[in-house]
């Protein structure tokens, strides 16, 4: 499970909108300097995001409040397949299909490689709208573990 921490911003019927930092992590990364994601991540550091996440009930949350979402490891990494291999996978097959046609006024793989490349655009379009509301792909609240239990530290017994 990825976790953010967040700030309800507002408060509708059935959702919160909960407002995010963008955290780097570059900081405790030995290779750094040699990464391109670290120059990425110093421009867009401190960017806010704000999410609308559903819940059943708002009565125990307002405005200011400190909350913590979550989002499981596999729907991002489902997401991305989707998001990056389809329209790759469209692209080089269209370009395949395109060099074992016999076509010699203008290059076929090129052309049927893009057009495989926006055919997976399109197809992300139509399933994202799909399953905007699904809710193995939406950011949930994590209980913040503030139900009255103690916390116990255990620490290796001395010789």
């Amino acid at each position: 499970m990825l976790y953010e921490q967040g700030v309800v911003v507002a408060v509708a019927p059935d959702a919160l909108w909960v407002e995010t930092v963008r955290a780097s992590t570059c900081g405790a990364c030995q290779a750094k300097s040699a990464c391109g994601h670290h120059l990425i991540n110093q421009q867009q550091s401190g960017q806010r995001a704000r999410l609308r996440v559903p819940v059943l009930s708002t009565s125990h949350y307002q405005v200011g409040d400190a909350v913590t979402l979550g989002l499981p490891e596999g729907a991002l990494m489902r997401g991305a397949l989707w998001v990056y291999g389809l329209p790759l996978l469209l692209l080089f097959l269209g370009a395949l299909l395109g060099t074992s046609l016999p076509v010699t006024r203008f290059d076929a793989s090129a052309v049927l490689g893009v057009s495989g490349l926006i055919l997976g655009f399109v197809i992300n379009r139509v399933l994202s709208g799909r399953n905007g509301h699904n809710q193995a792909y939406q950011p949930a609240l994590v209980p913040s573990g503030d139900d009255g239990c103690q916390v116990i530290q255990v620490q290796p017994a001395k010789k």
